[in-house]
């Protein structure tokens, strides 16, 4: 008979162990008993060592319970003293775009500052807050950042201290929130996300999240790491508790993960053009390419009031000076964001 992989078999078998254990399965449901199967191998699979047998059976149990519950390094970690925003702009229409690197204590200062600071004396109509990418544990800093576009007072988030509410302090920016998400959106950047859809401050784009928003515990292990527990779930305001399976958008826009992350770093790159460029740079027998190219000239008003009189040239594509001066942003996440925020402002204009 062929043998199993060491490292395989007993993965394979803590993986259907734990994830009996993690649906709550009956004793008769969840297969053989885990002691005497270990010791089974252990005594009859040639090669083994209890090293090995011990590494498979943690990587099995951990991995099939994750997320809530994971193997933390003892590394010193250096993002202490990270800025909690990383990014700002901002886009026609009074929309302020905000980057947040992490969900940790200050979070509303530094946003509040962050679109004050970009909108100068000028009106602010809404703002994007990107946490594709962002995680973090401290869930205190949730109420506070959430403050910053919730007008009154209303329960928020529980954490396992009791529910917070919002001080429905006067000083909140006034104005609609839209959310963007990812798959790398987890933890208190998760519960933030779902506190503002909640109180109905703000609008969810993007993708499903992780789905690690949960208190839990770490307990030191011999080897210098440490074991991190799920130990209370967080709640909203409702009482709901926030499910492993992430946060869902209200609005779903669907990206490659490649595509994300080159949007993340250049919203404003073209990656059709990008593509078609390097797919013409394969081959040098191409001769076409690089050459069959639509000219663009750029007219001011009066040259172009004037083609048009003496007859319009099909083929030339017309750049005016605004067009020229208001790059398109590419990343299908903030256009759909930007979008919706211009159409809240347009109905906010017209009832006012």
């Amino acid at each position: 008979m062929r043998r199993l992989g060491t490292v395989a078999f007993v993965t394979i078998f803590c993986v259907q162990l734990s994830v009996g254990l993690a649906f709550g399965a009956d004793a008769q449901s969840q297969g053989p008993d885990f002691k005497e199967v270990y010791g089974l191998v252990k005594d009859h699979l040639e090669g083994v060592t209890e090293a090995e047998l011990n590494r498979a059976a943690v990587q099995g149990l951990v991995s099939s319970l994750a997320p809530r519950v994971s193997l933390v390094g003892n590394e010193n970690t250096t993002d202490s003293g990270k800025s909690l925003v990383s990014k700002t702009n901002l886009f026609e229409g009074g929309l302020a775009y905000v980057r947040i690197a992490k969900v940790g204590d200050g979070l509303g200062k530094a946003v509040g500052d962050a679109c004050r600071g970009v909108m100068g004396t000028n009106k602010l109509n809404g703002v994007v807050l990107d946490m594709r990418f962002t995680g973090g544990d401290d869930y205190e800093a949730v109420p506070n950042a959430a403050e910053l576009f919730v007008k009154t007072d209303q329960p928020l988030l529980d954490w396992g201290k009791g529910v917070v509410h919002s001080s429905g302090k006067s000083d909140t920016l006034g104005v609609p929130a839209t959310v963007l998400l990812n798959r790398e959106t987890a933890g208190a950047a998760e519960a933030l996300a779902a506190v503002l859809r909640e109180a109905g401050a703000g609008l969810l784009l993007g993708s499903k999240t992780a789905g690690q928003a949960m208190v839990a515990r770490e307990f030191p292990l011999s080897d210098g790491e440490k074991l991190r527990i799920a130990s209370a779930p967080v709640r909203l305001a409702d009482g709901s508790a926030m499910s492993s399976q992430g946060v869902k958008p209200d609005i779903e826009v669907n990206v490659s993960p490649q595509d994300e992350k080159a949007y993340f770093a250049d919203p404003f790159k073209d990656l059709r053009r990008t593509n078609l460029v390097a797919a013409g740079s394969l081959t040098s027998t191409n001769g076409a390419a690089g050459t069959n190219r639509v000219r663009r000239t750029r007219f001011n008003e009066a040259e172009l009031v004037r083609q048009r009189r003496e007859g319009f040239d099909p083929d030339l594509e017309v750049t005016t000076d605004d067009d020229l001066e208001r790059p398109t942003v590419r990343d299908p996440v903030l256009a759909r964001a930007l979008d919706v925020l211009k159409g809240l402002t347009v109905v906010r204009q017209s009832r006012s």
